[in-house]
């Protein structure tokens, strides 16, 4: 199905918060999505914090300094696995699981002291809002919006179906 040979790919932007128990459940789509295209299909995460989970913006933040020490989708992952954890701990949980998974800790506590990734995450929540993302987690494909917040059934199915079509087509953007 795929034809590897072209270096087709789609990209998908998943807009995620860290603290969201929606967002933990698409994990499995999000890794059958990956299984099942490999490198056809770029995942990107893109931030969408919500305000009525208080420590998603420092999650948010806390995903952009793994990002920047190599690491961003696995410390994404890890922390989105404990998003209950997340919200009675709070900030301390995101040091500890950046020194699980081996990164620089003191520079994890830095960054969230710092703010310096503070923009980036403000860009992308600005950046979903332009585009209609009301809620988590939301999907964007072949310039489709499929919103997972309300219910997750079937939006695998329809990732793929756009994604077929856009490899079969040739490949696109989000």
């Amino acid at each position: 199905m795929i034809d590897t040979t072209t270096g087709r790919t789609v990209v998908l932007d998943v807009w995620c918060e860290l603290q969201c128990p929606d967002c933990r459940t698409a994990l499995a789509d999000l890794r059958a999505l990956r299984a099942r295209y490999g490198d056809a299909l770029v995942t990107r995460l893109r931030h969408f914090p919500l305000d009525k989970h208080r420590h998603s913006h420092a999650a948010a933040q806390a995903a952009e300094e793994a990002a920047a020490q190599g690491q961003g989708r696995r410390y994404a992952e890890a922390v989105l696995e404990r998003a209950e954890e997340l919200g009675r701990r709070g900030e301390p949980l995101l040091v500890e699981v950046a020194r699980e998974l081996g990164l620089d800790a003191e520079e994890m506590d830095t960054a969230l002291v710092d703010g310096r990734h503070m923009l980036v995450v403000d860009a992308d929540q600005a950046e979903g809002k332009a585009i209609g993302v009301t809620g988590t987690p939301t999907y964007v494909i072949g310039g489709e919006r499929l919103d997972g917040s309300r219910s997750q059934e079937g939006l695998r199915e329809r990732v793929e179906e756009i994604a077929d079509r856009l490899l079969a087509e040739g490949g696109g953007a989000a």
